[in-house]
């Protein structure tokens, strides 16, 4: 039996920032391709840094997280670039002719951004970084998410963040068909509204608020380096540390999710583009 091929093309909003993001990405191709038979192609585009974009001829898209603002590259050169894309791959997906359809997975700074350009909820900074791994809630919605198939409720994530999206505008949702999964957990002693923390924007694209590519094995030896837990430690507490490294090493957590949620995804896509005659 032939050996099938599919084309992702990899969105890079780090901005040449040093990251874990990407290697994780990578990585879970690579074990999907290996796992499945399948020929797995990638390209990365430096989308801020070199105002790079893909094309149309990519049978799948994940945009990354990043750092920064989601707000202050409002106007800016790589911003009108990415969304003119994603204009092009929506445009794509609504046109009949086009048996298949290009999946889209945003990871929480493009998932910030995508919230913002399809005005689904309010994008804020918080109060404090999110920062460590925590509890994350299904919806109804979220029950019946196909990219959610096998996970627990409430579920762990690897959250990494200065700002959130809350006050979803239920109406705009409604009409692109979308639907929100997940929420961050609930705080009855804090007065504030809980983050989005997945939304399914439309059948071919879909978005995490925080990091489901993490993974956990290498997450844990990259916090225990000396320069990354003086960090973490100036920054967030010994305490915090020390129960990051707790939770990466639980099976049931964040290995739980890299293992689901990203493989989901492409079981959906790949199951799609192997489905329809080329």
């Amino acid at each position: 039996m032939a050996v099938k091929s599919v084309k992702v093309a990899i969105l890079d909003l780090y901005e040449g920032v040093e990251n874990q993001g990407m290697r994780c990405i990578r990585e879970i191709l690579n074990q999907y391709g290996e796992a499945n038979h399948l020929n797995i192609n990638w390209d990365e585009f430096d989308v801020r840094l070199k105002n790079e974009v893909p094309d149309l001829s990519y049978d799948m898209y994940i945009s990354s997280g990043g750092p920064g603002s989601p707000l202050e590259s409002l106007g800016s050169e790589w911003e009108r670039v990415y969304f003119h894309w994603l204009q092009q791959v929506e445009k794509w997906n609504n046109d009949p002719a086009n048996l298949t359809k290009k999946h889209v997975f945003f990871i929480c700074h493009s998932f910030q951004l995508a919230c913002r350009h399809y005005k689904v909820g309010n994008v804020s900074k918080r109060r404090s970084t999110a920062f460590g791994v925590f509890p994350i809630h299904m919806l109804k919605d979220g029950q019946e998410e196909v990219i959610f198939e096998g996970l627990n409720d409430p579920f762990y994530g690897v959250d990494s963040r200065d700002y959130q999206v809350i006050q979803p505008h239920h109406n705009r949702i409604r009409q692109m068909g979308g639907r929100i999964l997940c929420i961050e957990k609930e705080r009855p002693h804090v007065p504030l509204e809980r983050a989005i923390m997945a939304i399914r924007f439309n059948p071919y694209m879909v978005g995490t608020q925080f990091h489901p590519e993490a993974d956990a094995i290498g997450m844990s030896m990259y916090l225990q380096t000396e320069e990354k837990k003086k960090t973490v430690i100036a920054s967030h507490g010994y305490e915090k540390w020390e129960t990051m490294i707790e939770h990466l090493n639980d099976p049931d957590k964040i290995l739980w999710t890299y293992s689901h949620i990203l493989p989901n995804f492409l079981d959906l896509s790949v199951n799609h583009v192997l489905a329809i005659p080329q």
